[in-house]
């Protein structure tokens, strides 16, 4: 795997966990909320297993239908992705 990509997922996995932890917090406490269509642009963009695991560990957008779709669609779409992109070479 490429260094860049590694680093980039990495850090893409990390900022969309820790959004979702900071949209349940704001949630909680009636403040501003991060939109969720920032939410689900990071599952889509390489975010999806930062994504899902904060929406397991927060208990956050889980009765959501299209969170419940589209983030863990993303996580396979990515993985799918990665195993074509490494296997096919």
């Amino acid at each position: 795997m490429p260094k860049w990509l590694l680093i980039y997922l990495m850090v893409i996995n990390v900022v969309a966990f820790v959004i979702f932890g900071i949209d349940k917090s704001k949630a909680r406490r009636g403040k501003w909320r991060i939109p969720e269509s920032t939410l689900i642009l990071f599952s889509i963009i390489g975010g999806a297993a930062g994504s899902l695991l904060g929406m397991l560990l927060f208990h956050h957008k889980t009765r959501h239908g299209k969170f419940c779709l589209l983030v863990p669609l993303s996580l396979v779409l990515w993985i799918a992705l990665l195993a074509w992109f490494f296997l096919g070479q």
